[in-house]
């Protein structure tokens, strides 16, 4: 099976599907990751908050903890829209990695740069049989997240956590909350499906 998992920003997916994304390694499927933005941005005094070099080198140090090809865009970050251009690279990628099945973010996040990218994945994945979406934050929505698909993580939660303290520089700004905040969230997913850790997603379509 070939897998694509897709990312606004670099530390996305592991936040989001990270431990699912080490699953699939595990058996031996094919996984991309397709990062969208350069991902280093600034504040609104021009302070350097992420610097897209170091963002760059701690997503290759993740890709390879989880064992993934990485794929960049160069969009800048939080200037993510819904576009032909960007519709065009994500159908590209899927027709020549012949995707199967494909992650993204969730089509409710508030945040412009996932929503924006959750949008053209429906577009340009729209003949992939199987498609999923994922959290990879903690903003409120004035919709509900629907969680109605769960993965068993318990077994690669130390993958996904090795993979997400990659980004070095995030968890050094945010601090320890960062990671126990979705350590959280997959006890509380892994307790509705009866199991130690587990991954969320909103089901899109699944077709055998």
């Amino acid at each position: 099976m070939n897998i694509l998992a897709i990312g606004a920003h670099f530390d996305d997916v592991e936040l989001g599907c990270g431990g699912t994304i080490a699953r699939h390694v595990l058996k031996g499927e094919r996984v991309h990751i397709y990062v969208a933005t350069h991902s280093g941005y600034t504040s609104q005094t021009k302070l350097t908050i992420r610097n897209k070099r170091i963002a760059y080198e701690e997503g290759k140090r993740a890709a390879r903890i989880l064992g993934v090809e990485l794929i960049c865009g160069n969009i800048e970050t939080l200037r993510l829209e819904f576009t032909e251009e960007l519709n065009s690279e994500l159908l590209k990628l899927i027709e020549e990695k012949k995707i199967d099945l494909i992650y993204t973010h969730w089509i409710g996040d508030i945040h412009h740069d996932h929503a924006s990218l959750a949008k053209a994945t429906l577009h340009a994945g729209r003949h992939v049989k199987r498609l999923l979406m994922y959290r990879s934050n903690w903003y409120h929505s004035n919709i509900d997240f629907r969680a109605n698909f769960y993965v068993d993580i318990t077994n690669v939660w130390k993958i996904k956590e090795k993979a997400i303290m990659a980004h070095k520089s995030e968890y050094n700004r945010i601090g320890k909350r960062w990671l126990q905040f979705f350590k959280n969230e997959a006890e509380n997913a892994g307790q509705r499906i009866g199991v130690g850790l587990a991954e969320a997603f909103e089901l899109v379509k699944w077709i055998e």
